[in-house]
């Protein structure tokens, strides 16, 4: 049912043993990016003002404060989760996240899109990928609302088994790959995996774009 597919989001503490992550005190740093957007014909880039996440449940306004931040936008991550309606339960769907996105950026720019199937088909996927690299060129970040486990590019896994937000900040290989920014661990913060992959994670969930 619509109602479930997008809820039951937060990032447990079993999520987190799973990644072997530890959530500590929030860390703040400019993820390896340049300072002003890096585009080629296949690429874009953009920089995120990472904060990782200061408990196990703010993955959701930490996402959405890091995807801001690459608008400028430095945004007290308790005041996002207030806004959001964030618990010790988590936030429970990514509608909750794309209207505090659309107050801080503009009426009705972003948009909620749900990916309801188990996995995602050829269609889904594509889609991902047109709204990743649009929205990265229209100068703003995705966030994703995923569940479970995905290898990225490297080879190395990322768990999470009750469910995490992440943000989105690039692209490159035409869209084929993307860069993410992820708040529950500073020394994961950043990493490329493949859409296909990402669209698998999102499956039953959704996210947050242009």
């Amino acid at each position: 049912m619509p109602t479930t597919i997008l809820r039951n989001t937060a990032l447990t503490a079993a999520g987190l043993i799973t990644t072997g992550g530890a959530i500590a005190a929030p860390a703040t740093t400019a993820l390896a990016a340049p300072t002003t957007p890096h585009t080629t014909d296949t690429s874009r880039v953009l920089t995120v003002d990472y904060e990782a996440q200061p408990n196990f449940y703010y993955c959701g306004p930490a996402a959405a404060r890091n995807a801001l931040s690459v608008q400028g936008k430095d945004i007290d991550v308790d005041s996002m989760a207030d806004r959001m309606g964030t618990t010790e339960s988590g936030t429970d769907s990514i509608n909750d996240i794309t209207p505090i996105l659309n107050t801080e950026t503009g009426n009705d720019v972003y948009r909620s899109v749900e990916i309801s199937t188990p996995t995602a088909n050829d269609k889904q996927t594509d889609t991902l990928r047109d709204d990743i690299t649009r929205t990265v060129d229209d100068g703003r970040a995705v966030v994703a609302n995923i569940a479970g486990t995905a290898t990225d590019t490297n080879g190395d896994t990322h768990s999470f088994a009750g469910g995490h937000y992440i943000t989105v900040n690039g692209y490159r290989d035409a869209g084929n790959e993307v860069k993410i920014a992820d708040s529950a661990n500073p020394n994961t913060a950043e990493y490329w995996i493949t859409t296909e992959a990402l669209a698998d994670w999102i499956a039953t969930r959704g996210y947050s774009t242009n």
